[in-house]
């Protein structure tokens, strides 16, 4: 249902394009922002990993500094059928985890220090898991696609707009109507964007269980990220990375909240305890 709900969510993305351009942006307007867009964020998602490394403050982990990290890791690439991603640790006490790469071949895990200190290592097994999870769906791919497609929306929007200006002015259109869309249309692409990162974090969810075969353990790691995330936010944190992350690292950002990319913590906990029962 997950992946069926990413296509459709995508479909509409697309077709929002064309609605968008064809009302305001006018052809030439179309073909400029479409190749802005995807020239930028294919340059993005080739990069990606080094990016968000960099940026999260992520330094490489050997085998000797952390054993068993790596014996976990290397165990459950084995289980996933997938290489074994470089290990990377984030020197801050907010508990929390993310996965980037732009496929399994180029993979990358983070794993911040206050993670390793509240976790056991079945629950570590887990949260570990489900990033693996992100690795082996191609996450990185399909939510650099939707990020695409939600940055044509919004370039062609705005850019349509000034190109169409004169075509407004001379009787030739509605002003306010494209003014209108000009706000509308980045908000409902954002909107249908996030609705697909929460998607594959409920997807990611799963398939972390599967590999584990450990549902339950998932669902205890969760609730332990979400009370340790509140007790010590991850206030430094990139809003641009905040989607990358296995719960949302600063849950008191009103910024973060308003464009949530995380499904509800208690949503997931439910989720995966039905997955326990079955």
């Amino acid at each position: 249902m997950n992946t069926l709900k990413t296509i459709l969510l995508m479909g509409v993305l697309t077709a929002l394009i064309v609605f968008v351009g064809g009302v305001i942006g006018g052809e030439r307007g179309l073909y400029i922002a479409f190749a802005f867009a995807v020239l930028t964020n294919v340059g993005s998602y080739w990069f990606s990993d080094t990016i968000a490394l960099k940026m999260s403050g992520a330094q490489p982990v050997t085998r000797e500094e952390a054993p068993e990290l790596y014996e976990i890791v290397e165990d459950l690439a084995q289980r996933a059928q997938i290489p074994v991603p470089r290990i990377y640790a984030i020197p801050t006490d907010s508990p929390n985890a993310f996965a980037t790469g732009r496929d399994p071949q180029h993979a990358a895990i983070a794993v911040t220090e206050g993670i390793m200190r509240i976790m056991n290592k079945r629950e570590l097994s887990a949260v570990l898991a489900h990033e693996l999870g992100h690795v082996r769906n191609r996450d990185v791919l399909i939510t650099t696609m939707a990020a695409v497609l939600a940055s044509v929306v919004t370039m062609i929007a705005h850019f349509g707009y000034y190109l169409g200006g004169n075509r407004d002015r001379n009787g030739g259109g509605n002003p306010l109507f494209s003014l209108l869309l000009v706000i509308l249309a980045p908000i409902a692409a954002t909107l249908i964007n996030l609705a697909i990162s929460r998607a594959r974090e409920y997807q990611a969810d799963k398939t972390g269980a599967e590999i584990t075969q450990d549902p339950e353990a998932l669902a205890n790691a969760l609730a332990k990220l979400d009370k340790g995330s509140q007790q010590i936010p991850f206030t430094n944190v990139n809003p641009a990375l905040s989607s990358l992350y296995i719960v949302k690292p600063n849950p008191d950002n009103w910024f973060i909240n308003l464009y949530s990319t995380h499904p509800p913590i208690m949503e997931r906990i439910k989720r995966l305890e039905e997955m326990e029962k079955s």
